[in-house]
Formats: C-alpha cells, structure tokens, sequence
C-alpha cells in the first residue's frame, strides 16, 4: 500500500507528469528538463527526487551530468503499470504536445551550452 501512496502522491503535481512524460523514449539531463519547465534548477530538482523516491525515474551520473531516464531496470508490475497508463492518458493534452514541440528546440542544443545557460541564470 506504501509504494501505492507514493505514486500517487509523485502524480499529484503537473510539472512531475509533465517530466514523464518528457522522459517517454528519451534521457534528459536535468537541464533539459529545467529549460522544458521553466522553472527553478532547486523546484526540477525536488520534482526529480519525489519522482524517483517513488520509483518512477531513474538517474544516470556521468562527470558532473545527472541524466534521468523512465525507470526501466526491473521496474515493479505497479511501476510499468502506472507509466503505462499516465504516458497513454496524457498522449493527446495539449500541454504534452507543446512540451515535445519545446523539447524538439531544446534537443537541438548543445547540453553543454544549455547547462552554461542555465547555470549563469
């Protein structure tokens, strides 16, 4: 029942269903993910952390990088379960399909230089 509760808690926020959806097919680093949202590196940051206390993400280091990525190593019948069903539910929002046009200009950028930028804001 716990890992029940935490999911549906890390579901509770749009900017969280937002980064999942994001991560469908895909790794980010997490300044991808903060030029995506527009906000704050600290509040993607948090929403990165409850999506992956619950399961749902899982992060890769390489160098000072943290990329985030589906959970897909040996994930829980309820963790596959629950992605499945929010990635299709959200398939055809309108905010889904803004965030992968954005994310197709965002992908075009060199992370280092992205990260640059974002570090210097």
């Amino acid at each position: 029942m716990n890992d029940f509760i935490t999911i549906t808690k890390a579901l509770a926020d749009e900017n969280r269903v937002r980064i999942l959806t994001a991560l469908e097919d895909r790794e980010l680093c997490v300044c991808q993910l903060i030029a995506l949202l527009q906000l704050a590196p600290s509040t993607v940051s948090k929403h990165l952390w409850i999506l992956k206390q619950a399961g749902l993400i899982d992060l890769r280091k390489e160098g000072r990088w943290s990329y985030y990525r589906l959970a897909n190593q040996n994930p829980s019948e309820l963790v596959a379960t629950t992605l499945s069903w929010t990635l299709t539910a959200t398939r055809t929002c309108s905010q889904t399909r803004k965030d992968q046009e954005k994310l197709q200009e965002i992908l075009k950028m060199e992370p280092d230089e992205l990260c640059q930028c974002i570090s210097k804001q």
